[in-house]
């Protein structure tokens, strides 16, 4: 996993402190132990692990990177336009794994809310080498219906947000570097044309371009930025699909793997690509579909 500097927001602990040699006087001449900090560390690598964004982390796959990340002791800061589901997740990430979290109500489509967040997240995290974009809407609708605003609200979730939260969080990524990773969740929408997700389907295209020029841009930094491109996941977002008559069985009988994906598929594979265990890996879309993409689309 990335390192980066120490925090001092993890579990506490009690150690005999440096003290000066006794005085003639013996015990009354040392000074009285002090408490210290422990520093919270990566139980990948044992060395002191750096805290990360995660946009969408009051549910579905945004939640389970928070917690996937939380289990090998990463520091999360889950932020949401749900600001409830984002302290659950916190409190789910301290409770569960014992790392430091912070869960904020977030409107990713305001640029001006993003800064304040930052900061907030940096007091709480001490430092953040990591983003995580996995803020996503739907938006079902074919070309020909399409209007201005239902455009404009997929395209600012999914795509433009991305963007302007590796800008906002460029500087802390740097502070955090060598390890600093960014991933984008795409989707293998955006390989392929569906009819009825024409914005969608353009965010998520968007996505991978946006992933390869970012690539270029920060590695210059040490900062690795790489995409991941789920296919069908059992998500809040995927869930009315899915709920229709036969369609999550059409889908697993399609599926070369028999199964749709769980959140916590595409959490582990968003921690791997955040780790030092793909620390040659940048400017990849990593499809992670169960192999339907090896046959056909959704």
């Amino acid at each position: 996993m990335p390192g980066g500097r120490t925090t001092t927001r993890g579990p506490r602990t009690t150690v005999t402190p440096r003290g000066r040699r006794p005085s003639a006087g013996g015990a009354a001449g040392r000074r009285a132990p002090r408490p210290t900090r422990r520093h919270v560390r990566d139980r990948h690598l044992g060395r002191p692990a750096t805290g990360v964004v995660v946009t969408g982390g009051a549910s579905g796959i945004g939640r389970a990177v928070c917690l996937a990340l939380a289990q090998v002791g990463r520091p999360v800061a889950a932020w949401d336009l749900d600001a409830a589901g984002a302290r659950r997740t916190a409190r789910m990430c301290t409770d569960e794994h014992g790392v430091p979290a912070i869960g904020l109500g977030v409107d990713v489509t305001v640029t001006a809310a993003i800064d304040p967040a930052v900061k907030r997240s940096l007091t709480a995290l001490d430092a953040i080498g990591g983003l995580v974009h996995a803020a996503g809407i739907g938006g079902p609708g074919m070309v020909t219906d399409v209007t201005d605003e239902s455009w404009d609200a997929v395209l600012d979730v999914n795509l433009r947000a991305g963007a302007m939260l590796t800008k906002a969080l460029h500087p802390a990524l740097c502070l955090a570097s060598p390890g600093s990773a960014v991933v984008y969740i795409s989707s293998i929408e955006g390989f392929f044309g569906n009819t009825f997700l024409a914005a969608y389907s353009a965010s998520k295209a968007g996505v991978l371009g946006l992933t390869r020029s970012a690539a270029h841009t920060l590695g210059a930094n040490g900062i690795r930025v790489n995409a991941v491109c789920p296919g069908a996941v059992d998500t809040p977002l995927l869930a009315p699909l899915l709920d229709l008559p036969g369609v999550r069985q059409s889908l697993e009988a399609r599926i070369p793997l028999g199964r749709v994906a769980q959140p916590e598929d595409i959490g582990r594979t968003v921690r791997f690509l955040l780790s030092d265990d793909a620390g040659y890996i940048t400017g990849a879309s990593l499809v992670v579909d169960g192999g339907l993409t090896a046959i056909a689309g959704i």
